[in-house]
């Protein structure tokens, strides 16, 4: 995963907040009287679930007003309670109203991913959880760093980290195990994705990292799985759900790739209140 760099941050939350202000600013809270008076909110969760993306949050309120004070009650990977305060912020009126959805949209986001990736976790056991590459573009480094707060793992970032050999990969060649042979060649640790046992047997003898087991049934996975006899990592991928994610793993696969953490994780539920 890339650095979650203060650059990275202040760059992704304004843009965030350019998105909300041009080009005319927020033209209702121009209309509120003594907007420039200081005052004080609270974040508080309004469910059961992990936190993550709270400096984000922060940064929101601190490019908003230079006099913002922002203190997190919690740290992000923390499992918190419905009703936890989870930051205070103390700022001028328009401030805390002008950053305020900006601010719980990637507290909510970064959290609700969190959150589905340690059920995911908790239900598998000793067996790794891993995030993919479906993320929303342009927010793959946050999405990442929260399946992590979540306790999940993180497959490579990009297609330059690693070699993952895929079904259309396969198809494009015509010829598996030359290919492998030229990902060995490369030195970077190689994935090769198996659809069926016979694509595993023919690649069986060559050295490289890791399979990854696709679509297969719990029988066809324990095939396979006896097969690799230690030779190979073994990865699944293939609608891993909540409801089978505990069966896939008492396989004894060693990680289990789940698309659905960050591409259909439900936004974490917080609110903002004054007082």
């Amino acid at each position: 995963m890339q650095k979650l760099s203060q650059t990275y941050i202040k760059s992704l939350v304004k843009k965030a907040l350019n998105e909300d202000l041009k080009p005319r600013g927020d033209i209702t809270t121009n209309l509120v009287k003594f907007n420039n008076k200081k005052t004080k909110a609270q974040i508080i969760a309004k469910q059961n679930g992990v936190i993550a993306g709270l400096e984000f949050c922060k940064i929101a309120f601190k490019l908003v007003g230079k006099e913002a004070i922002f203190v997190k009650k919690v740290a992000d990977g923390t499992k918190v309670k419905k009703n936890k305060v989870i930051a205070e912020i103390k700022a001028k009126i328009k401030t805390i109203l002008i950053a305020e959805r900006t601010a719980l949209n990637f507290l909510n986001h970064a959290s609700g991913i969190a959150t589905l990736t340690n059920e995911f976790v908790k239900k598998a056991g000793k067996t790794k959880i891993c995030c993919t590459r479906k993320t929303t573009p342009n927010l793959r480094t946050l999405e990442k760093y929260s399946v992590k707060k979540g306790g999940g793992h993180n497959h490579r970032y990009n297609l330059s980290d690693e070699i993952l050999i895929k079904e259309n990969h396969i198809s494009a060649s015509n010829n598996l195990r030359e290919l492998v042979k030229k990902a060995i060649k490369t030195n970077k640790v190689v994935t090769v994705e198996i659809e069926n046992i016979n694509q595993l047997k023919s690649i069986i003898d060559l050295k490289f990292k890791r399979v990854l087991l696709d679509n297969m049934s719990i029988q066809q996975l324990k095939k396979c799985l006896n097969l690799c006899k230690n030779k190979f990592q073994t990865e699944y991928s293939g609608n891993a759900t909540l409801q089978n994610i505990k069966k896939i793993s008492k396989t004894g696969i060693d990680r289990i790739s789940v698309g659905a953490i960050t591409h259909s994780s439900i936004s974490f539920d917080s609110s903002l209140l004054f007082g």
